[in-house]
């Protein structure tokens, strides 16, 4: 990508998209803000007051009622919710939004503190009174909520403790989060005589000059040792207090809990993890071999993994052309689908330039089904953002999809399957590329990027989960120092990304900037799962499986109502069985053998 003048920068950032946030609220202080407040207030009040206590006494009619009202109430602090985050994701360093969105996580965490009963009281009734009743017509379309809620019974404590949890959270996670993002918001590290936001100085280790890499990643990893220590007690408090609270549910793991809010089992998760580790020498490893080779080094340094080929000009695509691509890849899978995609660009839904203070990397957020999802991007116009492009936009269609058709409570997907449409999305972008492209040269290039994506998709993602695992398994026998810590990251990135990488002591701190570690606990290994679910998808639609698409959007419409195992099936494959893992890394190792054979 060349180097934009300054005048090319701002000529870059205008035309690209920003979002417009009144779909939600036209301004913090407008009243619609303080009257959804207030009619939100008044109907949990009214809620408590008229079914605590009283559920076992409900017929099949009247729970369903109250469950429509429970979810009414919950859609209005979720509208509220999304507006202050996405407010505070624009710009994290704006004091006055940083205030609002406090103000409002405390005020939708007081009101829905009336709600908490709830599913508290749905989840000690009985399965036997549960399935009477189920039995009336007006129940039924709730089985797959109601059974995903009894997903944790066996984790539920005391009302009295549930609320304690419920309200402390804004003083105990959400605090720590915000402290973790505030920070890195703020930071400014100088490189090349410029001083750059983490996100774009993070963007220079994809530089096409070796020095430019050297030295992003040598200023990185100094701002991040300045500030290892703090970084280090946000996460020691998180992992403890996340001990603690697993240890009063009786969780087994500390992935456990995230594995149920998945609905996927444990030993499911463990079969994945174990596939790709066994695999990491078919794939990192001799892809990383090959990559030092190319480049002419005896070993890669940590700042040049993401290097881009010495003969990829990686020239600049302008958002249009982004755009473009995407969309005509959509459109040629599912006309349907290109419809869904273009009402993003058709209206104010992204915000893809790049300011300082703005939340790094991106993600799709889908706020509710009364309103629409909106998408981050930090779009700088490397081939990399035009698959982000497509993996976000695959996001938000899905979130469209099974926000109309389920609602908002039964729309929310676990994240193993929330990554379908997104990886898959992408896939669909890059298969409309590689297959028009006749020159071997550009071919090898979009290969190598595509093998790339997916490493970081699936191999990196899978260290991440592991470097997770040892830090909270080893946190619940005493605080870690951040030097073991930085021992921990550089013996599992080690570990996956093989002997032709070399990781300098420096590299230790480079998992401070990870945000899913702090947001998410245990997240990243569903980008694994989705990556490979998805190259599982995409075989079996490339060997033309019948009515294909109309399954695939049947999937995605299901929204949260359906689990892996009944979403897969009309497919033919299965995640439990180890062959379908084996099914997906194959197709990655399918590519490499292909850069292998291109020299």
């Amino acid at each position: 990508m060349r180097t934009q003048a300054p005048d090319d920068a701002a000529t870059a950032a205008a035309a690209l998209p920003a979002w417009d946030l009144a779909d939600l609220y036209p301004a913090p202080d407008h009243p619609r803000v303080n009257a959804d407040f207030t009619d939100a207030a008044t109907r949990a009040a009214a809620f408590a007051a008229g079914f605590a206590g009283r559920l076992s006494s409900l017929s099949g009619a009247a729970l369903a009622a109250a469950i429509a009202e429970y979810e009414a109430i919950e859609e209005i602090l979720g509208r509220l919710a999304s507006y202050a985050q996405l407010r505070f994701a624009a710009d994290q360093t704006d004091a006055a939004a940083a205030r609002f969105y406090q103000d409002v996580t405390e005020r939708v965490t007081t009101i829905s503190s009336d709600l908490l009963f709830f599913t508290l009281e749905l989840n000690r009734l009985d399965d036997a009174a549960v399935a009477d009743r189920l039995r009336d017509p007006a129940l039924a379309p709730w089985r797959s909520w109601l059974d995903d809620l009894r997903v944790f019974r066996p984790h539920q404590l005391s009302d009295e403790i549930e609320k304690l949890l419920h309200e402390k959270e804004v003083t105990g996670h959400a605090a720590w989060s915000r402290l973790f993002d505030e920070t890195m918001a703020g930071m400014r590290i100088g490189v090349g005589g410029e001083t750059l936001t983490v996100t774009a100085a993070l963007n220079k280790l994809s530089d096409r000059d070796r020095a430019a890499r050297e030295e992003a990643g040598h200023a990185i990893a100094g701002a991040f040792a300045e500030r290892v220590k703090l970084f280090a007690l946000i996460t020691n408090t998180l992992a403890k207090d996340k001990a603690i609270i697993d240890g009063w549910r009786h969780y087994p793991a500390p992935g456990s809990s995230r594995n149920r809010a998945n609905m996927v089992e444990d030993a499911v998760v463990t079969a994945l993890v174990d596939a790709v580790r066994a695999d990491y020498p078919r794939l990192a490893h001799r892809y990383y071999a090959m990559k030092a080779r190319w480049l002419g080094l005896p070993k890669l340094q940590h700042w040049d993994r993401n290097a881009p080929l010495p003969e990829d000009d990686d020239r600049e695509i302008p958002w249009t052309e982004a755009r473009a691509r995407v969309l005509a890849a959509y459109g040629a899978f599912s006309p349907e689908l290109a419809v869904v995609g273009q009402r993003f660009f058709d209206h104010p839904w992204i915000d893809a330039g790049l300011q300082p203070g703005k939340a790094g990397g991106a993600f799709a957020h889908p706020t509710v089904p009364s309103a629409h999802p909106y998408l981050l991007l930090n779009y700088h116009g490397r081939t990399r953002d035009v698959m982000t492009l497509a993996h976000e936009l695959g996001h938000g269609v899905h979130q469209v999809l099974a926000g109309q058709a389920q609602g908002y409570l039964r729309s929310a997907t676990p994240l193993t399957l929330a990554e379908t449409a997104s990886v898959f999305g992408e896939m669909l972008t890059f298969r409309a590329l590689l297959d028009h492209e006749t020159d071997p040269r550009r071919r090898r290039i979009m290969l190598a990027a595509k093998v790339e994506d997916m490493l970081n998709t699936v191999v990196r993602q899978i260290a991440f989960y592991r470097f997770e695992t040892l830090v909270h398994e080893e946190r619940r026998n005493g605080e870690l120092l951040p030097e073991r810590i930085g021992e921990i990251w550089r013996g599992v990135q080690t570990e996956s990304l093989g002997p032709a990488i070399e990781l300098a002591p420096e590299y230790d701190v480079f998992w401070a900037y990870v945000p899913h570690f702090i947001h998410s606990p245990f997240y990243v290994y569903a980008y694994a799962f989705g990556d490979c679910l998805v190259n599982a998808l995409y075989s079996v639609f490339r060997a033309g499986h019948p009515g294909f698409a109309a399954k695939y959007l049947d999937l995605l419409r299901a929204g949260g109502t359906r689990r892996h195992k009944e979403l897969l099936a009309p497919f033919g494959l299965d995640a439990s069985q180890p062959a379908f893992w084996k099914l997906g890394l194959d197709v990655i190792a399918g590519f490499i053998d292909e850069l292998e054979a291109m020299g």
